[in-house]
């Protein structure tokens, strides 16, 4: 028997099945939670944790389940893996299968978690085990994390958190180091299409979409599941299980019944992050449509356009610099513009802005004589600049050599003395060398010339 069949013997309906899940009667389970995975076997798209070698598989099979951090996108199995794990935990000297508690940081708090520990050491001194599950861990801040330390730390509960943000951001370091992350993957289209056959070995029938359809139901789902599995659930609700194939759902169909899925992204945290480095790659990349994908993807998710307009001027400078000194003056005219236009209207000011910079010659000149300069200012201390360049207000710093042999540029040949400006126990430094691009090449043609003027007006004043 293929994986197929196998497949499709593991999730045939029975009649009762069907009947459970027709209808809004009472009892009624959504798709999704029908069609839960029984077992780790039965996990679609984490094979990394799930699989013959998967990390999980071989934490369970060396009989000891630590407490973990199920780090995933929604839809990728945390919740469904987190109770299948609190049955592969023993509960210890010949106990019954550890017990399973649940709570949301959402709708939960610190008097929550008190009882569920009280319950757990009383669980634990008669010989059983607790499996904690913590949906949306995350939630929680510093205090309340801080309430799991000693009872993950003593084992009177083994806890598995999930949470959707990076935990790294969003868990403190104590608690971290007493779990194990596991990050799970949003599904691929191979693990998406197997859940939809699963559906239909559910339904007993096939899904009323074309084959156009199908696909942009995968689309659509962006990698989680359970969105996916509901709107199978709406697919097979809005065509008649006889409806001839002429009638089945297509591209457009499955959008108008799906309408607009909102943008997995968190202004705040990992989407957010993630989709300003794409944008801020692909400009410095020099690839101006990835660059307007991009931007186009953060503008549709809600992100905010001044905080876009403000990271694009940072680029302007940071990956352009004087190679095209006009890049960041339409950063600044494009956060301008928006301030002057609102949205929609003053977006498309942002996008020329966007696709300027991205086409513009490329140098990070600046940005790297700058962190130079920084780091030589914080090591060389408090040094004070030359005497010739200090001016002397008072007799008495004329007296002290003050200004004293200063030679005013624009009264030399080439309005060029060639002095030495920096801190004479310093020495004199190069930070910035202009690359051989844009405007940035006649810079370097200028520094040229400047550093051979100088070295002879240098010999000219006998200074070594």
């Amino acid at each position: 028997m293929n994986s197929k069949d196998q497949q499709a013997a593991l999730f045939e309906a029975s009649a009762e099945d069907r009947q459970e899940h027709a209808g809004q009667a009472e009892g009624y389970r959504p798709l999704a939670d029908v069609l839960r995975p029984r077992g780790l076997d039965e996990v679609v798209g984490q094979g990394h944790l799930t699989g013959a070698d998967g990390v999980l598989t071989r934490l369970l099979k060396a009989g000891r389940l630590p407490s973990i951090i199920l780090w995933g996108p929604p839809g990728s199995g945390k919740t469904t893996i987190a109770r299948l794990l609190a049955e592969h935990v023993d509960g210890g000297a010949g106990a019954a299968l550890a017990h399973f508690e649940q709570l949301s940081a959402i709708f939960s708090g610190v008097a929550d978690l008190k009882k569920v520990f009280a319950k757990a050491r009383e669980r634990r001194a008669a010989g059983g085990h607790t499996v904690l599950f913590v949906d949306e861990i995350h939630r929680f801040n510093r205090a309340q994390q801080d309430a799991f330390l000693p009872v993950v730390e003593d084992g009177t509960i083994t806890l598995i958190g999930a949470t959707t943000e990076n935990p790294s951001f969003e868990l403190n370091a104590a608690l971290l180091s007493r779990c194990q992350v596991l990050t799970l993957k949003a599904l691929d289209e191979e693990a998406l299409a197997a859940l939809l056959d699963r559906a239909e070995q559910h339904m007993g029938r096939s899904l009323p979409l074309t084959e156009e359809g199908r696909a942009a139901l995968i689309r659509l789902a962006a990698g989680d599941g359970r969105y996916l599995l509901n709107l199978a659930e709406d697919m097979f609700a809005a065509v008649a299980a006889d409806a001839p194939p002429s009638a089945w759902l297509d591209a457009e169909g499955v959008a108008d019944i799906a309408q607009r899925r909102p943008p997995i992204y968190d202004k705040a945290r990992d989407g957010h992050y993630n989709l300003i480095s794409a944008l801020h790659k692909s400009v410095r990349g020099s690839d101006v449509d990835a660059a307007l994908y991009w931007l186009a993807r953060m503008l549709a998710a809600g992100e905010d356009p001044l905080y876009i307009a403000r990271r694009v001027i940072r680029m302007a400078s940071e990956d352009i610099g004087l190679a095209d000194p006009q890049a960041l003056q339409q950063a600044l005219a494009a956060r301008d513009a928006y301030e002057q236009l609102g949205s929609p209207e003053g977006e498309l000011a942002i996008a020329q802005a966007v696709a300027y910079l991205a086409c513009a010659p490329k140098s990070n000149a600046i940005y790297t004589a700058f962190k130079a300069a920084m780091k030589t200012a914080r090591e060389s201390g408090e040094l004070m600049p030359p005497k010739i360049i200090l001016n002397a207000p008072t007799k008495l710093m004329k007296n002290e050599g003050y200004g004293e042999g200063y030679l005013y540029d624009h009264d030399q040949p080439d309005a060029f003395s060639g002095q030495d400006y920096f801190p004479p126990k310093l020495g004199r430094r190069q930070f910035y060398a202009p690359v051989e691009r844009g405007f940035e090449r006649e810079i370097r043609k200028r520094l040229d010339y400047w550093a051979r003027l100088r070295a002879q007006r240098r010999k000219d004043r006998g200074e070594s």
